[in-house]
C-alpha cells in the first residue's frame, strides 16, 4: 500500500475532507441566500440600535436575506444594505423610500424641487431624523449598490422579530408613485 493511500485513510484526514467539501456550500449560502450582520451607528434609529446613546457598544445583529436582490425584487419600505455611493468601502443600512418612476420631495440638504427616480435606481433614507447621510445628500442610488434586504432582528433577544417595512413618518406623503399620479390625473382618485 502506498503512503498516499494510507494517509487518506486516516480518520482525521477523512474528517477534514468532509468538512472542506462543505466550504463551497457555506460560501454560496452566505453570499446568495442568508447571512448575519451587525448594524452600527444611529442612522436607522429607532428601527436599529434604539439605545445607542446609552449603550454605544451594543449593536443589533440582523439576518440579511440576499435572494431578493439577486432577482431584483424591491419594495418601498424594505430595509436594505448597500455600498455607499460616497465611500465604496462603506456598507450602510437604509430604507427604500421610492423606486424608479416615483416622484420624491427631498428633505434638506437637497434642493426642495421634486425628483423623478430614474430607471434602475431607488431613493433610500435612514429612519433617524437627525443623523443620516442618505439620498437627501447624494440623490437616487443605482439598484446595483444594494447587497441584501434586512429581514429579521436576531439580537438583542427582547427586540428579536421581523423588521418592520412601514415607511417612517418623515417619509410619508413625500413620495408619489407612478401609478398614483396616473390614477389621480386620469380619474381624480386619491
Amino acid at each position: 500500500m502506498s503512503k498516499a493511500g494510507s494517509f487518506f485513510r486516516q480518520k482525521g484526514v477523512k474528517d477534514a475532507f468532509r468538512v472542506l467539501a462543505w466550504v463551497p456550500v457555506g460560501i454560496f449560502f452566505t453570499r446568495h441566500i442568508y447571512s448575519l450582520a451587525s448594524v452600527t451607528g444611529g442612522s436607522m434609529q429607532p428601527t436599529f440600535n434604539p439605545n445607542l446613546s446609552s449603550a454605544p457598544l451594543h449593536h443589533d445583529v440582523v439576518l440579511l436575506e440576499r435572494w431578493s436582490v439577486a432577482i431584483n425584487r424591491f419594495r418601498r419600505g424594505d430595509v436594505v444594505t448597500l455600498w455607499s455611493p460616497q465611500n465604496p468601502e462603506l456598507l450602510t443600512t437604509k430604507r427604500i423610500i421610492a423606486l424608479e418612476g416615483d416622484l420624491v420631495n427631498p428633505l434638506p440638504p437637497s434642493p426642495p424641487t421634486p425628483i423623478r427616480i430614474p430607471p434602475g435606481h431607488c431613493w433610500v433614507e435612514g429612519d433617524s431624523k437627525f443623523q443620516t447621510r442618505d439620498s437627501n445628500t447624494y440623490g437616487p442610488i443605482p439598484l446595483g449598490l444594494i447587497t441584501s434586504r434586512v429581514s429579521y432582528i436576531l439580537w438583542p433577544w427582547p427586540r428579536r422579530g421581523i423588521v418592520d417595512n412601514q415607511l417612517p413618518t418623515k417619509s410619508k406623503d413625500r413620495v408619489k408613485s407612478l401609478g398614483q399620479s396616473f390614477l389621480q390625473t386620469k380619474f381624480g382618485e386619491h
